[in-house]
Parts: C-alpha cells; sequence; structure tokens
C-alpha cells in the first residue's frame, strides 16, 4: 500500500505501514470545515478495498448541510459522490484490483442480503440503515468522507463498479448519488409507459432535478417540462431540452403520466401531484423535515401512485454508467463549478448547481 502523508505532500514518499495518516475534509458545524489528519484506514476484512478519490462531485444534501438548511451535528467526514483508484484490496476480492478506476456508490451495501437481492442496495440489512460515505450522522457509523485521501470499501465486489473506458470522471462522479437518483425517477415509469410526457418540478434537488430531464430526455419522453423559481435552473433546464415554466402559485403546465418533486417545498410537491394525470406516477426526491399535508382523496380518486425515499443507486449504476459513456445521457450542462482539491474546505457551501473537485 502506497499512501502519502497528506495532500500537501501528495507525490511524497509512501509512509510507513505501521502508521499512516491521511488528510480529510470534514463538516465542524454549521459553515465551518476543516481539514484534519488522522489515520488512514487499513484493509481489515478480505472482501474490502481501499480507494483513493481522484474526483468528487458536490451532492445537493452537502451544501444544505454546511449552510444550515439540513441541520447536521459535527464533526463528520464529508464527500460521497466520487471516482477513485482501487489502492489494495483483501485476499477475497475478485472483480477488482489495485489500479483499477472505480465508481464509488454512496451508499454501502453487501450486495447478498435479501433487500441488495431486490435492488434496495440503499437499506442493506448487514449495516445500520443509512450508511453511507459522507453522512456518518445519519447512520451512526462513520464510514469516511470522499474528501480524504483514502476511503475503506467494506463490500468491494458488491459495490464498486469499473469506470467505463473513455467516460470523463467528472462526468461519472456524480452518478455515485445525484445521477442515479435523477434517473431512477423516471426510468421504471418510462420503461412501464414508453413516450409518456414528464413534469419535472426543481429546487433545493437542483441537480437531481435536472438530472431527472436530463434522464426523461435520453429515455424518450414525448415531451419534458421543467418548473421552477431559479433563472438559472431553468436555463440549464432549456439547454438540457425541456419546456420552462417559471413557478408560479397559478401556474398550469399541464397534465403529464409522469411527474417528479425535486423542490423540497410544499407547493412544489403540491403542483407535481396536481399535474399528475390518470393512473399516473409522482416520484419525490425533496426532504421534507417536517410535516405536509397531502390532497389524498384527489390522489385517491386519480389512483396516482406517489413514490418517495432514496435512491438505490448501485443497483441503477451500471445502466447510468452506460448511457453516460454512449453519450445518450448528456449532463454537462449542469456542472458549473470545477475546483481544485486544495480549494475544497473554502468552495464546498458557495453556490452552484453542481461543482467537481479534481486533484487534478
Amino acid at each position: 500500500m502506497h499512501l502519502r502523508n497528506t495532500v500537501a505532500n501528495d507525490r511524497g514518499a509512501p509512509c510507513d505501514r505501521r502508521r499512516c495518516t491521511m488528510q480529510e475534509l470534514v463538516f465542524v458545524e454549521r459553515g465551518k470545515l476543516e481539514w484534519r489528519e488522522r489515520d488512514a484506514p487499513r484493509v481489515e476484512g478480505a472482501g474490502e478495498a481501499l480507494v483513493r478519490p481522484l474526483v468528487v462531485t458536490r451532492c445537493d444534501l452537502d451544501r444544505a448541510i454546511v449552510t444550515g438548511v439540513f441541520p447536521m451535528a459535527g464533526p463528520f467526514a464529508v464527500g460521497h459522490e466520487t471516482v477513485g483508484e482501487v489502492l489494495e484490496v483483501g485476499s477475497g476480492v475478485t472483480r477488482v484490483r489495485p489500479g483499477d478506476r472505480v465508481v464509488v456508490p454512496f451508499q454501502i451495501s453487501c450486495g447478498a442480503c435479501d433487500r441488495c437481492a431486490r435492488g434496495f442496495t440503499g437499506s442493506c440489512r448487514e449495516v445500520p440503515l443509512r450508511s453511507s460515505f459522507g453522512l456518518g450522522p445519519l447512520s451512526g457509523r462513520e464510514w469516511g468522507g470522499a474528501l480524504s485521501d483514502v476511503i475503506r470499501v467494506p463490500y468491494a465486489d458488491a459495490m464498486l463498479v469499473a469506470l467505463p473506458e473513455g467516460l470523463d470522471p467528472m462526468i461519472a462522479a456524480g452518478a455515485a448519488d445525484n445521477v442515479s437518483d435523477g434517473w431512477r425517477t423516471v426510468a421504471e415509469p418510462l420503461a412501464q409507459l414508453p413516450g409518456a410526457p414528464v413534469l419535472v418540478v426543481g429546487g433545493a434537488a437542483e441537480s437531481i432535478g435536472l438530472y431527472a430531464v436530463a434522464s426523461a430526455r435520453a429515455l424518450g419522453a414525448s415531451e419534458v417540462a421543467y418548473v421552477d423559481h431559479d433563472e438559472a435552473r431553468l436555463a440549464i433546464a432549456s439547454a438540457l431540452g425541456a419546456r420552462v415554466v417559471p413557478f408560479a402559485r397559478d401556474a398550469k403546465p399541464g397534465r403529464f403520466a409522469i411527474t417528479v418533486d425535486a423542490s423540497a417545498r410544499t407547493e412544489g410537491l403540491r403542483l407535481a401531484l396536481a399535474c399528475t394525470d390518470v393512473e399516473g406516477t409522482c416520484t419525490s426526491v425533496g426532504v421534507y423535515t417536517t410535516e405536509v399535508s397531502l390532497p389524498l382523496l384527489e390522489l385517491y380518486s386519480k389512483g396516482v401512485r406517489f413514490l418517495t425515499g432514496r435512491a438505490h443507486a448501485r443497483a441503477v449504476l451500471p445502466e447510468v454508467l452506460a448511457k453516460l459513456a454512449d453519450r445518450t445521457l448528456a449532463i454537462d450542462a449542469v456542472t458549473m463549478a470545477r475546483v481544485m482539491w486544495g480549494d475544497a474546505r473554502d468552495a464546498w457551501g458557495e453556490p452552484a448547481t453542481k461543482m467537481v473537485v479534481a486533484r487534478e
């Protein structure tokens, strides 16, 4: 294993295996992040791997945490969308080897339990619920964060997915969470109803809503409409091929067999539900921290299928990466900021629809 002592001397001599340290970016409290030095992780089991993150993209939730919109208690390591290089593997790992470039899904999953077998990789039975990189408090267990020199992947064969040849890591990294999240909101409904029109109501889940637009276009929706109050996101959605509608309380974008709520706003959710056609599907990816009333009689009468919950990124990751690699799924327009690794602390909370942090 060849790890370096710190981010600053990344090209220095290998460290002593007996006491190897590294740096990781840590959320301390609202508005405050720090680079901290700690002991580097080691391979502790036959099925594990060590991965060196090369490119990290910022999840929509990350900025909400830093700015206090979604309160979480620090300290904990941050970053959970990454492409990295495999450094070392346990004796039981057969699908990856040192030197491979891989996409690391953000959720921890064993790949073998009944939930993983059903595709619910974000709810693996073998680990605490909501276990993921970069979001330790959600599960009560610190798994490490992608903005670090090394992360330990506990189920390497089940979790790691090879980076397709020719696919830019800066494009692929977001597939570890947000791109896959946007994809799953429309992929299954469009498979059941090919060519159906899609409405996306954007907002706080800012990149996910736009990835849903791109995914719907890639999957052949007859129309994609996008509603938002933010002019920058409306412009991106237009560039992705959507018909854009500025948000207003009396907005009437139409009726859609498939709708997506990425707003995390009560009025946005209600608009998405109101626009869902008879026997249609509405998927909400917005995180609501307070109770929201729903028009259940209307939904019942129309037979609306309402879905909410976290994405199961690992389950859809191979398909998403394949579509990114062949350019069927084009998401370049969503990325608004590119940051060098050493600047991540100061940039992580800054406004940007999608931020990419790269070592080089």
